[in-house]
């Protein structure tokens, strides 16, 4: 029970922002998360002992948060309002802030125009820095395929940027 409130301690927050990419709705992100939890914790106890548990929550907050949007029916697009701070360089002149926040917008218009999985292997990579294997571990599949997913989502999105 202690270690379960630590995992929720740690990463409640990243399985709030991963909801979100999905949901584009923080209330729904946050209800996402919260029962992604709840199912984590009854599935604790099949947990494999020694594996990471970040990619393993975040698949199952990732189904969750997928599974209400297909139930929803509705647009989603991603916000990285969350990452602004982490993207940007408060030592830098405003010209170039305003450029950083003009190509920050462009690129969150070219996002939200992508297909949800091209959104979240980048969000995945980018934004919340998993590792590949993380990142094949949360989304179910091989690591090789992460690869492919993630090169070819990063060729379309370049040419949409152009």
């Amino acid at each position: 029970m202690e270690a379960y409130g630590e995992i929720v301690t740690r990463y409640q927050a990243l399985a709030q922002r991963t909801a979100y990419v999905i949901l584009r709705d923080a209330d729904a992100a946050q209800d996402a998360a919260q029962e992604a939890f709840v199912k984590a914790f009854r599935a604790f106890g099949r947990f494999r002992e020694g594996a990471p548990v970040r990619p393993w929550l975040l698949r199952i907050v990732a189904n969750e948060a997928i599974n209400r949007a297909k139930a929803a029916s509705r647009h989603r697009e991603v916000d990285l309002t969350v990452a602004e701070s982490e993207m940007g360089d408060p030592t830098a002149s405003p010209e170039a802030q305003a450029l950083a926040t003009e190509r920050r917008e462009i690129l969150v218009r070219a996002l939200n125009e992508m297909k949800e999985d091209d959104r979240i292997v980048i969000a995945y990579r980018y934004f919340f820095e998993l590792t590949e294997a993380e990142m094949a571990d949360a989304l179910g599949i091989a690591r090789g395929t992460v690869k492919s997913r993630l090169s070819r989502a990063m060729a379309r999105l370049r040419e949409q940027l152009r």
